[in-house]
């Protein structure tokens, strides 16, 4: 019988399965006789399947008596899978309350649903309950601890667990690599991947896409080009998350073309890959070519359109100027796809019509929202107020944006341009001195980096 119920198992894929193997466990006596395996084996499904339904495996949890500890670690990872971080812990007091020990899963799935919390106490804390368990060295959860601490944006921390560890393996070397890229330190990550490198690890997916994400976010397009050449001469050339992450390093350092080739040289795409170049193309202008992409991602019907790609559709309609093809395009997401706009999607339209001069269409489009609207749409249709100097529609934005956020220095600089851009001067002067009175001051300069050839380090600018 338990080699009929693992054949099953086996043969397994949705939750409808997975009752139906509940169904006969129930009429053979299985469940009955209270068999941990088969019941493991429905919450295992129901925690770690892409099918799965963590109401069911509560359910099924709660009828069964007396659940060891792989059991309650199963939960435990499901709740913190399926985003309730909350109940995770919930079950860990209960689990502790049965007198089950924890185990190196058991904190290992917890140290995750921490950072996910956010909460610094918990994760420490946590930390400290792997000491007293004696499970700190323990390479996973050693591995879990440098994770969470660089996803709690302790940096030192992280690397003090990191470099105290006796030997690192490639699981090791990932966590620290991603957390030094989380935490924005994208250069070190570079560097300490070369020190991988030179340690003997050999890199797998993993690694190269969190690598090609910090020359994304640091600019090193020679760097990544570099990658590109290793990894055409290892055995990863045709996973596609790696060449999806390729496609954005070489779009968001600016090689637009570039980008484009890795895409159409891939044999196998998904949506991420589509989503990743009609965004990349919108992001720098190429307007039509991020529409006409879009239509051969329609036309190809392997995979469906989501809010993400929609999000770089109406971006490039808002670069490009295409009006009516964004007000087409937004009804579509909605009517055709059942796509629901998010305020993301809200904002590119408004940033669309303000910026083609639409400003009423684009006041009526934010107040007819039905979701809140942030700070940052009602200042992209404040930088179209002063774009076109409404004096107007300019000042009710200024005003709602005194309510989200009365100290944000770009506000009053905008407001004040747009008055003096009419003549306005004494109410120019007015906002300035609102300004001055309530002690805000603009932030400190952005900073913009050229690299340079024969020059290792390249040249900033200040701006």
């Amino acid at each position: 019988m338990l080699r009929y119920f693992t054949s099953l198992f086996k043969k397994c894929s949705t939750l409808a399965d997975v009752k139906q193997i509940h169904a006969r466990a129930i009429r053979t006596g299985w469940i009955k006789n209270k068999n941990l395996f088969v019941v493991g084996k429905i919450i295992n499904f129901c925690a770690v399947s892409e099918h799965g339904d963590m109401g069911y495996a509560v359910k099924i949890f709660e009828g069964t008596r007396k659940p060891d500890g792989f059991l309650w670690n199963t939960m435990i990872r499901g709740f913190g899978n399926s985003g309730q971080h909350g109940r995770a812990f919930e079950y860990y007091g209960r689990m502790r309350g049965e007198g089950i020990a924890a185990d190196n899963f058991t904190f290992s799935f917890l140290l995750k649903a921490s950072w996910h919390l956010g909460s610094v106490p918990l994760s420490k804390q946590l930390h400290c309950s792997t000491v007293k368990c004696g499970l700190d060295e323990h390479g996973f959860v050693r591995n879990s601890l440098v994770h969470m601490y660089g996803m709690i944006k302790d940096i030192d921390a992280a690397v003090r667990l990191f470099d105290e560890m006796p030997e690192r393996n490639l699981v090791a070397w990932n966590a620290m690599l991603d957390c030094l890229v989380s935490c924005g330190q994208c250069k070190e990550a570079l560097d300490m991947f070369a020190d991988m490198l030179r340690s003997g690890v050999e890199p797998d997916e993993a690694t190269l896409v969190v690598m090609l994400s910090a020359c994304s976010r640091a600019g090193a397009l020679d760097y990544g080009r570099w990658l590109h050449d290793f990894i055409n001469h290892t055995g990863l050339s045709d996973i596609v998350p790696v060449y999806n992450a390729l496609i954005d390093m070489y779009a968001k350092c600016g090689a637009v073309g570039e980008a484009y080739m890795v895409f159409a040289d891939m044999s196998r795409k998904n949506r991420i890959t589509w989503n990743t170049m009609i965004l990349g193309l919108a992001m720098h202008r190429h307007s039509k070519d991020a529409l006409q992409l879009f239509s051969r991602m329609l036309k190809d019907g392997s995979q469906e359109p989501d809010h993400v790609t929609f999000l770089g559709v109406l971006c490039a309609c808002s670069h490009g100027g295409m009006v009516n093809e964004g007000r087409r395009y937004f009804e579509s997401m909605r009517k055709d796809y059942h796509i629901e706009p998010t305020v993301r999607h809200y904002g590119c339209v408004v940033d669309m019509l303000g910026r083609a001069g639409f400003l009423e269409e684009a006041y009526g489009l934010i107040r007819s929202m039905p979701i809140r609207c942030n700070a940052i749409v009602w200042r992209s249709l404040l930088g179209a107020c002063r774009m076109h100097a409404n004096i107007e529609i300019g000042e009710m934005v200024r005003k709602k944006l005194l309510h989200l956020e009365p100290d944000h220095s770009s506000d009053y600089v905008q407001l004040s341009s747009m008055h003096a851009s009419v003549g306005q001067w004494d109410l120019m002067l007015n906002v300035r001195r609102m300004m001055n009175d309530g002690g805000i001051k603009k932030p400190k300069p952005g900073y913009s980096f050229v690299g340079v050839d024969d020059l290792s380090d390249g040249v900033v600018c200040s701006i």
